[in-house]
């Protein structure tokens, strides 16, 4: 099957969450059940200066005439997944962000610069395509592809969509007077179409449109239809219900393998614990903390955001490293939650640690060598940390949303005993509910038999995208006649 992944971000290349992850693992899954998959993705100059050798594969000029002089590049991954670039300097070539500039500003022409995008995935499906392959299926994600099933409806093109929902917060909200500018029909400017509290939704137009919408995680499929989480589409996605699905993420079992893990000081396995310890050793020396054995380390990495629940751990920060414990936070975001946590650290500099930023091999040690992962989001459409600290038996306390429960079984006495406890999960998020569940976690680590059985229990888990993509292909197969 000829399966076109368009995405506005693909992990190794380019990378600001885990939409990256999936759309670099998943394609990669793909080929390995014989699929022909090939990924669309604009030509940031991270993309254009790792990806090599880039070869010219079809000028755009006369097609495209109303856009920007843009042309497509085919390269190779170094997973194997064939990539097209979507070369457009005068879109994609500048400094700051994928979405925003130094200053966190949003690009002034972020709708032209992802509707290009799904413009051109659209054109890979018609007769004036000017490549040789065409596409049987269409698998776009995100706002940043969304408006591709328009435009193919525009066309008349039969090609059918799989539109993935990563995270329905962000929804690329644009003026209304942008319909024309960008090739669209004002018929479909409509409550059935990309028409959304009298603004154009490119995520409304993929949701609209799509012949299956996805998500990545089954709780999340159902939280979406909710007004507490739907973001002002519960009723559009309750409505599309019978075409909505949840299929859990996997995560890379090469990447994230503590038995061969060139990140980390020592590698180890189920089977031999012991350089677990000595990453321990390593993180409290590279982040300044006491060095401690026995003394429980919790580690946090992600975004400081309101949606990870950061700040309810800086809440109860003083109160977990007086259990006693250790803190390690690694992230980037709002500046308040991250001066909030280097104030913290400075306070409390042999028991708490902040690291502002992000560095691939530190979060490979974090996972390592910390005890228990923290992971206490208001909502999480799927979560890849909780599935790391697993793998590398560092058991994670989340809170109840989305994919984290959909992938960690909360531990006590029933599911200790018949081996499926994987984690702490607590309910209803608030610093003393997240204090009870680090204290119940800080107790059975007191209990070396115990916790060994848990860490033996997570790192049994299997969270490879084998499962994951034998869902989707089976979803294709629904939809390619």
């Amino acid at each position: 099957m000829r399966i076109l992944f368009v995405s506005s971000e693909v992990a190794s290349l380019v990378k600001t969450g885990g939409l990256a992850d999936v759309s670099a693992a998943l394609p990669a899954a793909l080929r390995k059940l014989e699929m022909d998959v090939r990924i669309l993705l604009p030509g940031y100059p991270q993309v254009m200066k790792l990806l090599k050798p880039l070869k010219p594969a079809a000028d755009l000029r006369k097609i495209l005439k109303a856009w920007p002089a843009a042309k497509l590049l085919a390269g190779t991954m170094q997973n194997g997944v064939p990539v097209y670039v979507l070369d457009c300097p005068e879109m994609y070539q500048r400094g700051g962000g994928l979405y925003a500039d130094e200053h966190g500003q949003d690009w002034p022409d972020n709708p032209e610069r992802f509707a290009l995008l799904a413009r051109v995935a659209s054109l890979l499906c018609d007769g004036n395509s000017p490549l040789d392959w065409r596409p049987e299926l269409i698998h776009c994600n995100d706002w940043q592809t969304g408006l591709t099933p328009a435009y193919l409806r525009k066309e008349g093109h039969q090609v059918p969509v799989v539109m993935t929902i990563h995270n329905l917060a962000y929804q690329g909200n644009f003026p209304k007077a942008l319909v024309p500018a960008l090739e669209l029909s004002w018929d479909d400017f409509t409550l059935e179409g990309y028409e959304f509290y009298d603004q154009l939704s490119f995520l409304k137009a993929g949701l609209s449109f799509a012949d299956q919408i996805t998500t990545v995680s089954p709780t999340y499929a159902r939280e979406i239809q909710t007004e507490a989480q739907g973001y002002g589409m519960q009723g559009l996605l309750a409505h599309r219900s019978s075409a909505l699905s949840g299929i859990l993420n996997g995560i890379d079992l090469e990447e994230w393998n503590p038995a061969a893990d060139d990140n980390l000081a020592a590698c180890y396995d189920d089977s031999d614990m012991s350089g677990k310890l000595e990453n321990k050793r390593e993180l409290q020396k590279r982040l300044g903390l006491h060095a401690d054995d026995d003394i429980p380390l919790f580690g946090l990495v992600g975004r400081f955001a309101h949606q990870k629940g950061v700040d309810v751990v800086l809440d109860v920060a003083e109160r977990l490293v007086n259990l006693p414990a250790q803190l390690v936070l690694m992230g980037t975001g709002d500046k308040a939650l991250q001066n909030r946590a280097l104030a913290l650290a400075h306070q409390y500099p042999e028991r708490i640690a902040a690291f502002v930023g992000f560095d691939e091999s530190l979060s490979h040690l974090v996972e390592a060598g910390s005890d228990m992962f923290l992971m206490p989001s208001r909502f999480e459409p799927c979560g890849l940390n909780q599935m790391y600290s697993q793998r590398y038996g560092t058991p994670p306390i989340v809170h109840a949303t989305g994919g984290l429960i959909d992938t960690v079984v909360d531990c006590n006495a029933a599911t200790l005993a018949d081996d499926s406890a994987s984690g702490f999960v607590f309910y209803g998020l608030s610093p003393e509910s997240l204090l009870q569940a680090a204290t119940r976690a800080v107790e059975l680590y007191a209990d070396k038999a115990a916790w060994r059985k848990l860490q033996a229990n997570c790192m049994a888990k299997d969270y490879s995208w084998l499962a994951s993509a034998q869902s989707y292909l089976a979803l294709y197969r629904k939809l390619v006649k």
